[in-house]
């Protein structure tokens, strides 16, 4: 039989109960909710805050419903996380550029879990991926591994955008921040459209960033990015995003006279595709103008950007002297045999029959095998300039052509 122990003390069964519950309190902190808690538990206060004031006045002064669509764009090295919002002429114009309080790792993808680095890449957020509860005040899983990561054998869980400014693979913000975030993310998201897309990236993809970077191994993979980043660029439109052949796709479309319904598998050939010819060509003139500036850049021999830092994460400005001691050394945070990053070939481009197919990707190719396909790879969003739009301008990854042959004229909070 149980027998009490006193006053302070618990039965070695009511122990066990209460580390169950405190454990299952944790998980359930970290793990996201299903829509915003409608089940029979209240979401908390801080979860339901309407927008300020403020916010909804510059909503009105920018033209854009509360309602409405939001995208999230992330830049690491420059610590800034931009919300977007579309406004009544169906584009996504800038609405607030937040100081991200803390991110860990280095610039560069997040490969296995246990390695503290932050995601890179495109991913969707669902009401499922809003969590009201999390010990780190209010979180958004990113939702990482998307297909693209799983396709490329990258593991981890529980990566999100949350408050507390603690980071081990997230992207951290101060908790009055995420009143602002969370808010706009669920106003969205009840509001007209079932989720959201977030873009992240290591720096802004501009000539002048790259050009310091083009020494650094996850090179071919941030050009592969610049993609996406380019139609969001060139027509202030969200991408569509899909995955073929371990990489990603964007705006993705019929070509001509064919009814089969594309289809995309992460780790099978890509299927024949075509985009947009306005939107690849904008995003084309935005590649090309982008080619110009990075070759005379190289050709100035600009100063290389180390490839690692060799420190613990960023933060931005703003934060250093409030936080101190948040940036460390990577080796004191990360095992002996993780302690330098993994350096990642290329991902090369393959066509139908399995050859290298993209000097995007780093290949050597025939300009015979290239053709006007290429606009269709850099295709999607109406550029519409704006002072407080972040110059995600690209590199001068040659554009990203697609061979015509292959592709058929397509356009080509665990810590």
């Amino acid at each position: 039989m149980e027998k009490a122990l006193g006053g302070k003390q618990l039965t070695r069964a009511a122990l066990v109960r209460a580390l169950v519950l405190s454990a299952a309190t944790f998980a359930g902190a970290l793990t996201p909710v299903a829509s915003f808690g409608e089940d029979s538990n209240p979401l908390p206060t801080k979860a339901t805050k309407e927008l300020s004031p403020e916010l909804l006045s510059l909503l009105q002064q920018k033209h854009m419903v509360k309602g409405s669509p939001i995208l999230v764009r992330i830049f690491k090295e420059e610590s800034e996380l931009e919300v977007w919002k579309q406004d009544t002429t169906g584009h996504f114009q800038i609405l607030r550029i937040y100081p991200i309080c803390r991110w860990s790792g280095d610039l560069g993808p997040k490969i296995h879990e246990g390695d503290r680095q932050a995601p890179e890449g495109f991913y969707t957020i669902t009401p499922e991926l809003m969590n009201p509860n999390s010990n780190y005040y209010l979180a958004i899983n990113t939702g990482f591994p998307n297909s693209f990561d799983k396709a490329n054998d990258r593991d981890g869980k529980f990566l999100m955008i949350h408050g507390d400014c603690s980071s081990s693979g997230c992207y951290a913000m101060t908790d009055g921040q995420m009143d602002e975030i969370y808010s706009l993310a669920r106003e969205s998201l009840q509001g007209s459209q079932p989720s959201f897309q977030i873009q992240a990236y290591p720096f802004r993809l501009t000539p002048a960033n790259l050009a310091r970077h083009r020494t650094n191994p996850h090179m071919a993979f941030w050009r592969m990015l610049k993609i996406g980043n380019d139609h969001f660029e060139a027509t202030h439109l969200e991408p569509k995003v899909d995955v073929c052949n371990r990489h990603y796709v964007f705006d993705a479309d019929h070509p001509a006279n064919s009814s089969p319904p594309l289809v995309f598998d992460p780790t099978a050939q890509c299927p024949a595709f075509v985009a947009d010819p306005k939107i690849a060509r904008a995003a084309l003139e935005k590649q090309r103008a982008d080619e110009v500036e990075y070759a005379q850049l190289v050709k100035e021999n600009v100063p290389v950007a180390p490839i690692y830092s060799g420190l613990d994460g960023g933060m931005n400005a703003v934060f250093v002297a409030r936080f101190p001691g948040k940036i460390i050394p990577l080796a004191m945070v990360l095992p002996p045999t993780g302690s330098v990053l993994p350096q990642l070939p290329p991902i090369p481009w393959a066509d139908n029959d399995g050859s290298l197919a993209s000097k995007f990707f780093g290949a050597v190719l025939e300009s015979k095998r290239f053709s006007r396909t290429q606009v269709a790879s850099t295709a999607s969003a109406t550029r519409e300039p704006s002072v407080e739009s972040v110059t995600t301008d690209s590199i001068a990854m040659p554009p990203a052509v697609v061979p015509a042959d292959s592709f058929a004229n397509r356009w080509g909070e665990l810590h």
